[in-house]
């Protein structure tokens, strides 16, 4: 089991932090989106103050470790591995929170390809521990507009961990997933539950638009997200997301398995 500081070393090595694989270029244009209200940048977060270019590289710049400098326009993106396990630790006292509760969690992802098995490792430890894993609206069909146009996928969950197919796909659990970062997931989710007259969850644990969508809707809400992805680190900073764990969300799958069992460690929930 990884100490914080074997913890730096582990994230640095296998390129989640340090210098990651993101491109400055796709950042610094995500960034300019953010501020010019893209919605497909914003991610379902609907800020309170006026975010510029300036505002949102300083908070990034503070939330992960990027360059402050707009000067600086090319070359690979650097996150802090200090900020990525201090993010972690806050992560891992929230899903300790809940668990003492045996409080609802709704989880879900836009990257099932690569994070997937990072939420299926704390889904199958939360449910262990009493908590409810809701899965509402299950099945339904969620339309986005992708650049190819309008796309309608089917919302599904494997082992508690919300996900978005193809239609037509198999759902044995075989299909790996559509990668978004629309928020429609989480609010159709959302609405499903309320709708029905049940408990909304007392966490939202994702990213993307899981994360930003639940935290605009006033639900308690933490994720991973990547230096190209600053509508968490805003809305961190804004107060509508809890937690926001910079990473690079593009290593290999099996890489973030040791991000799970040192947040369930922390949470005293290690099976």
């Amino acid at each position: 089991m990884f100490s914080a500081e074997g913890l730096r070393e582990y994230v640095v090595g296998v390129g989640i932090a340090g210098v990651v694989g993101t491109e400055r270029e796709r950042s610094l244009r995500n960034y300019r989106l953010f501020a010019a209200g893209d919605p497909g940048v914003r991610l379902g977060v609907v800020t309170e103050g006026v975010w510029g270019v300036g505002e949102v590289v300083r908070v990034m710049a503070d939330k992960c470790g990027v360059s402050d400098d707009l000067g600086v326009v090319s070359g690979r993106d650097w996150i802090e591995p200090a900020k990525t396990v201090a993010g972690l630790d806050a992560f891992a006292d929230r899903i300790k929170d809940v668990a003492l509760r045996n409080g609802g969690v709704l989880v879900g992802t836009g990257h099932p390809g690569r994070l997937g098995g990072f939420y299926r490792g704390l889904v199958d430890a939360l449910s262990t521990a009493g908590c409810e894993v809701l899965t509402p609206a299950k099945g339904l069909p969620v339309d986005i507009t992708t650049r190819f146009g309008l796309r309608t996928y089917i919302l599904e969950y494997v082992r508690g961990v919300g996900r978005l197919l193809e239609p037509g796909v198999e759902r044995a659990g075989c299909a790996t997933g559509v990668h978004t970062h629309s928020p429609l997931p989480v609010r159709l989710a959302l609405e499903a539950l309320a709708a029905a007259g049940k408990r909304l969850p007392d966490l939202v644990i994702g990213d993307h638009g899981w994360v930003c969508g639940a935290g605009q809707l006033g639900c308690e809400a933490i994720g991973l997200a990547d230096t190209d992805d600053p509508a968490l680190f805003v809305g961190q900073a804004e107060g509508t997301v809890s937690v926001a764990v910079p990473v690079d969300d593009g290593v290999r799958s099996d890489y973030y398995l040791p991000l799970t069992r040192y947040v369930l460690n922390r949470a005293c929930l290690s099976q």
